[in-house]
């Protein structure tokens, strides 16, 4: 069952509003209702629509929120597994799915560079392509797979080709929608 919780922000606070991805700042005193705390953002309702707060800014609604994806080892190769866990943690912040069981990733690999570290790249789309959030689940991507060790560069690219359809979403994704 999904609960939501009311809190009113102790601070202004930085968020990216849903779906546009225009950058906002949330103020001091505002009543917010937390729709979602998934892949280390929180999703909140608040002054008619949707935002999404960054972990940076979690104390604003008073709590603290641990990071997901960032790997307990520091030092090592990565290997696929690590990655695809690492991209497991990403969240379409209207969506209570990660983006690989969503059927956004398209693509992923891993490239060794001359400095013995590595490469990771990655094509994914989004479910529609008007989607405002794109660059903020593609950056929120990127970031956690440079906290991977030996990850030199990350780059993730949005691609529409082929578009996204929900048949695309994995048993385990359906099985958190309720589908089928």
């Amino acid at each position: 069952m999904h609960s939501v919780t009311t809190v009113v922000l102790s601070r202004d606070c930085d968020a990216v509003q849903i779906p546009a991805g225009n950058v906002v700042t949330l103020p001091a005193g505002t009543e917010v209702d937390i729709t979602q705390k998934l892949g280390g953002s929180i999703t909140v309702h608040a002054l008619g629509g949707l935002f999404r707060i960054a972990p940076k800014d979690a104390d604003a609604l008073g709590m603290t929120v641990e990071v997901p994806g960032t790997p307990t080892v520091t030092e090592g190769n990565i290997d696929e597994k690590m990655v695809w866990e690492t991209l497991r943690s990403c969240y379409d912040p209207e969506i209570p799915v990660n983006i690989v069981d969503l059927g956004l990733v398209y693509d992923m690999g891993i490239e060794d560079l001359p400095s013995g570290n590595k490469k990771i790249f990655v094509k994914m789309t989004l479910t529609a392509p008007g989607c405002g959030m794109g660059a903020t689940i593609a950056g929120d991507a990127q970031q956690k797979l440079l906290c991977l060790p030996s990850v030199e560069d990350a780059g993730v690219e949005i691609v529409w080709d082929p578009p996204w359809h929900q048949s695309m979403i994995t048993p385990e994704g359906r099985r958190l929608l309720g589908i089928e």
